[in-house]
């Protein structure tokens, strides 16, 4: 068994740790896949967490994408892995850390459900604030057999996933959650979006409700996963499904893997 490993950061240098960092919170955090030393839009990750970094912390920017560039550095370039950098609140300052994660095994379907208490998070568009509380809803739901909560707003409009970003299939046009819902701007969403760009797919945005949705083919993407199509939602829309489709953008979305640098 590969035992995870965390790193925390000095200013000049990664040190290993057994011990959690003591900390009052996630401020920022991003993670992703990575393959045999291969991962998709790393960039997209770096823009996002530094970005975050500037909005929830006092790091400047030099510092910043110092840890960054000695973060990737220690990724291992063989295996499958799903690291994650974080930003902890620790008092008054922020202690950045690195989490060396074996990847968990990958599907291609989700079951979900529309969390019925309201919207959960505190800051709704940066990815750390409320990554542990999403993770326990995530948790409470598979106990109900459910993979991935569905965030909805306070008018009933589906928003995003607990841990990822949904998309949907109304014909042949691939649809969003209108940009005016505010959430965490998703790279794997970003990418597929873009891809539909460059293969000359229609594409838009839309305000939905969970039952609007019935009839289309509807994904849950995020940068662990890639693309799985929601097989059931719990007390909600009838949705169909198109594997071929799903398999042929699971392709192409693989096809913008790069080696780590």
């Amino acid at each position: 068994m590969i035992t995870p490993r965390l790193l925390a950061w000095t200013g000049e240098a990664l040190v290993e740790t057994e011990t959690e960092p003591t900390h009052q919170g996630v401020q920022v955090a991003d993670s992703w896949l990575v393959a045999n030393g291969g991962v998709r839009a790393l960039q997209l990750h770096h823009d996002r967490f530094l970005a975050g970094l500037a909005s929830e912390t006092r790091i400047d920017p030099a510092s910043a994408e110092r840890f960054w560039n000695v973060a990737v550095a220690e990724l291992p370039r063989t295996g499958d892995w799903f690291p994650r950098v974080d930003a902890l609140r620790t008092g008054d300052e922020t202690t950045l850390a690195l989490r060396i994660r074996p990847a968990p095994p990958l599907g291609a379907s989700v079951r979900v459900a529309s969390l019925d208490a309201g919207d959960p998070r505190t800051v709704a568009s940066v990815k750390g604030p409320d990554i542990e509380r999403l993770g326990a809803l995530k948790s409470e739901a598979a106990r109900d057999d459910v993979d991935e909560p569905v965030i909805v707003s306070a008018t009933g409009h589906v928003v995003d996933g607990a841990t990822s970003a949904l998309l949907w299939w109304r014909g042949d046009r691939l649809i969003a959650p209108s940009a005016s819902l505010r959430r965490v701007d998703s790279v794997t969403a970003k990418s597929i979006r873009l891809l539909a760009s460059a293969t000359a797919t229609e594409s838009g945005e839309e305000f939905a409700t969970a039952a609007q949705l019935a009839g289309c083919e509807v994904w849950v993407v995020n940068a662990l996963h890639g693309i799985r199509v929601v097989t059931s939602w719990r007390n909600g829309p009838r949705l169909t499904r198109n594997p071929r489709r799903a398999a042929l953008w699971q392709r192409r979305l693989d096809a913008l893997v790069r080696p780590l640098p």
